[in-house]
C-alpha cells in the first residue's frame, strides 16, 4: 500500500476550523486605585522637575553625579508615567506586556497598570446599527427585501481585540449573512404554527435572528441583546403580482364573510314567517324567497324594489 504524501495531507485539511481559532479568555489584570495613581502622580511632579534641575545644576557645576542622578530621575519619570490610566465609564482597557495579554483594567476613573505595559481602550457600552436591506428568496422561492437592526456590545474584551481582526466589520458581516439565512428559512406570508411567516410572526422570527447572529459573534466576545426586523417587503419585480394576491384574498375571505351572514339571515327570516304563520310556502315559492333574499343581501350593488301585482304564481 503507497503512502499518502504529507502535502496531500495538509491540502485534505480543513481550513478555519477550531484549530485556527484564537483561544484566549478576558481575565483581570493587576491594576492600583485612584489612591496609588495620586500619589504617582505627586511622585512625578516631584521627581520630573527634580530630575531636571539635578540635571541642570550638573551641567554648570560639572558634577558628574548631579548629571548622572538627573538623568536616571527623568528616565524614571518617563517609564512610570504611562502607568497613569484614565478610564470613562462603558469603556475598559485591554493590557498588554511585549504582546503577552496581562488581563483587563476596568476601573474606572484613575488607575494604574505595571509598568512598561500598554493598553487599549474597548468600548463595553450597547451599542446597534441597521443592517444594510438585502433581497432574497423566502422558503417559497419569492424575492423580498428584508433589513434588520442588531443591538449589541462587547462581552469578552479579550476575544473582541484578539480574535478578530475589526469587531465592527466583523458583526456587521455576520449579522447580514445571519438576516439573509433567517430569510430563506421561513415563507414571507401564509406560515404555520410549525413554520412562522416573516410578515405575520415577526417577534419569532425576530427572536430566531438573534439566536442565529448570537452564535456566529460568540467567537468575538460579543453579546446580541436584541435583533428586530425594520424593513420587510416582497422585491419590486413581484410586488404588483402580490398585492393582486392579497387583494383576491381579501375579496374572498369579504365574500365568504358575506355569504355565511345572509345565509343565516335567510334562515332567520324563514323560521319567523313559519312560527308566526304569517304566509304558508310551498318548497316552489320557498326557493325562490331564499334566492332572492340571497341575491338582495349579497348583491354589490342596491337591489331594486319590483311590485307584483299578481299572484304568487304569476
Amino acid at each position: 500500500m503507497s503512502t499518502p504524501h504529507p502535502a496531500a495531507e495538509v491540502a485534505d485539511r480543513p481550513v478555519g476550523h477550531d484549530g485556527a481559532k484564537v483561544t484566549i479568555t478576558e481575565k483581570p489584570g493587576w491594576t492600583a486605585g485612584a489612591g496609588a495613581a495620586g500619589a504617582l502622580i505627586l511622585t512625578l511632579l516631584i521627581l520630573f522637575p527634580g530630575g531636571i534641575g539635578l540635571f541642570i545644576w550638573g551641567v554648570e557645576r560639572d558634577r558628574a553625579a548631579g548629571i548622572a542622578l538627573g538623568v536616571v530621575a527623568v528616565l524614571i519619570s518617563v517609564i512610570l508615567a504611562p502607568m497613569i490610566r484614565v478610564i470613562s465609564p462603558g469603556h475598559t482597557h485591554v493590557v498588554q506586556f511585549f504582546g503577552r495579554y496581562l488581563g483587563t483594567n476596568r476601573r474606572t476613573g484613575l488607575s494604574l497598570i505595571p509598568p512598561l505595559a500598554y493598553s487599549t481602550k474597548v468600548s463595553v457600552r450597547v451599542r446597534n446599527f441597521e443592517t444594510n436591506e438585502i433581497k432574497v428568496n423566502d422558503l417559497n422561492g419569492n424575492p423580498v427585501i428584508i433589513g434588520a437592526i442588531i443591538v449589541w456590545q462587547v462581552a469578552d474584551t479579550a476575544k473582541a481585540t484578539f480574535a478578530v481582526e475589526n469587531v465592527e466589520e466583523f458583526i456587521h458581516s455576520q449579522s447580514e449573512s445571519a438576516l439573509r439565512h433567517v430569510a430563506t428559512s421561513h415563507p414571507y406570508d401564509g406560515g404555520t404554527a410549525q413554520l412562522p411567516s416573516l410578515s405575520g410572526s415577526t417577534d419569532l422570527v425576530s427572536r430566531e435572528l438573534a439566536d442565529e447572529v448570537a452564535a456566529r459573534v460568540k467567537v468575538a466576545g460579543l453579546e446580541i441583546i436584541e435583533a428586530r426586523i425594520s424593513a420587510l417587503s416582497y422585491a419590486p419585480e413581484i410586488a404588483q403580482s402580490m398585492l393582486q394576491r392579497q387583494q383576491a384574498a381579501a375579496i374572498v375571505d369579504a365574500r365568504e364573510t358575506i355569504v355565511e351572514g345572509a345565509v343565516t339571515m335567510v334562515e332567520s327570516a324563514l323560521a319567523q314567517l313559519e312560527a308566526k304563520q304569517i304566509v304558508d310556502l310551498d318548497p316552489e315559492r320557498r326557493a325562490a324567497m331564499v334566492s332572492n333574499l340571497l341575491v338582495v343581501l349579497c348583491s354589490d350593488s342596491n337591489p331594486q324594489p319590483m311590485i307584483n301585482t299578481g299572484s304568487l304564481y304569476t
